[in-house]
């Protein structure tokens, strides 16, 4: 029962600091953020922070790595059934079907997602964001999204045009605590991206 009790301590410690991370990016950005200030915040000794973290750099890269890992296994690992399953039923779909647990994700992770995406935040995490979309619109083979065969344009211009756009709507989406459903955000996504922003626009009749 002890090894129990003690993960479950090591994870309600590591929450809080998360959670302590979050609230200081919001408030001071990530710069200004002492260990004292996270130590403060999460009500725990500095000492018990260094069981856990190097410094606040390596709490950073961690939150980030986990995040990502979790979004390779709960949304990557499942775009080759989902294309799967609606290739001959409704190839339309797909990407419906593929956006909206990546905006679930999202959504479940707002507090993490908008700190790292913030003003405040860390401009590296949308390089590690762009890397995990084009594993999933190019390299989630067997069965990718898009095939490279298919290309008109080089594919890392498509893929930072694509990336850019969705980063851009998912901070957008972030800052007004977004009103929408994940569901009605990778709708609004779909209307620009499908058929081209000035589309969308209502340019093109």
């Amino acid at each position: 029962m002890g090894d129990m009790n003690l993960d479950l301590r090591v994870i309600r410690t590591r929450e809080s600091i998360k959670n302590a991370l979050i609230a200081l990016i919001e408030e001071k950005g990530f710069e200004a953020i002492t260990v004292k200030d996270l130590t403060a915040r999460a009500r725990i000794n500095r000492g018990t922070f260094y069981i856990h973290y190097q410094d606040k750099y390596d709490l950073l890269t961690k939150c980030e790595e986990e995040l990502i890992k979790e979004m390779e296994s709960k949304v990557l690992k499942n775009i080759p059934k989902v294309i799967a399953d609606l290739e001959t039923k409704a190839p339309n779909a797909i990407p419906y079907a593929v956006l909206v647990p990546f905006f679930e994700f999202i959504n479940k992770n707002r507090g993490l997602m908008k700190a790292l995406l913030g003003p405040k935040g860390d401009v590296s995490f949308q390089t590690k964001l762009k890397a995990f979309m084009r594993k999933a619109l190019i390299n989630s083979t067997p069965g990718s999204i898009i095939k490279q065969e298919n290309l008109l344009v080089p594919p890392e211009y498509l893929v930072s045009y694509i990336a850019s756009a969705h980063i851009g709507v998912i901070q957008e989406w972030l800052n007004h605590d977004g009103e929408e459903s994940p569901q009605e955000i990778a709708r609004i996504i779909l209307t620009m991206t499908i058929n081209g922003p000035f589309f969308a626009a209502g340019l093109k009749k």
